[in-house]
């Protein structure tokens, strides 16, 4: 009999202890779900899904910067064959001014060298104007004033400037008549020359 009531009592306790676990079990996965829910993991995603729109961007961006690298490199290509025409004209150049050189120094051509002017040969006697004498015409010479007719178009202004910057000695002289006397000269009018010259002494006005 006793034996009977211990089975029983083993029993009862064995199934008491059964609930309370089951209660725990369930207790610890409630307390579980409710912590991954304050965490923002209430809802698992097997796997990511990318969104077309985003996709299509992602592909967009990737064909410009292809079609930028390509244009890119056709410049650079460009940039390096203008380069290379550069230095070719630039070699060609200098060895055109080296055998120019050459060439000149063979012909006794200095680069720095200035051609000296030359006065023209046709050369009027200035002399026959009244009022000029050698030193005078050779001032008129180094002015550019070789004939007649270049003296009959000169300014009485100039000439006296030419005259000023001689000297005193020059400066002295009257100029004001020797336009119109070049003018006769230079027209052949030698016979009304001579008699200004006559009834005006000294070449003055």
């Amino acid at each position: 009999m006793l034996l009977l009531i211990q089975n029983n009592y083993d029993c009862d306790s064995l199934g008491s202890w059964f609930w309370w676990l089951i209660g725990a079990f369930l207790l610890g996965a409630l307390l579980g779900w409710l912590l991954r829910c304050i965490l923002g993991n209430c809802s698992e995603k097997s796997e990511t899904v990318v969104e077309p729109a985003k996709y299509d961007d992602k592909n967009e961006w990737k064909m410009k910067y292809e079609e930028i690298e390509q244009k890119l490199s056709i410049c650079n290509n460009e940039i390096f064959k203008l380069k290379t025409e550069l230095d070719a004209c630039n070699q060609s150049k200098i060895a055109t001014s080296t055998a120019s050189t050459a060439v000149d120094s063979a012909m006794g051509i200095t680069a720095s060298a200035t051609p000296a002017f030359v006065a023209p040969k046709d050369r009027d006697n200035l002399k026959k104007i009244e009022g000029i004498g050698p030193k005078i015409e050779q001032l008129l010479f180094d002015d550019g004033i070789y004939t007649w007719a270049a003296l009959a178009t000169t300014e009485v202004s100039r000439i006296q400037n030419v005259l000023d910057k001689a000297g005193p000695r020059y400066r002295v002289h009257n100029p004001g008549s020797w336009p119109l006397q070049a003018k006769m000269a230079a027209e052949g009018k030698w016979e009304a020359l001579n008699k200004w010259q006559d009834e005006h002494k000294g070449g003055l006005l």
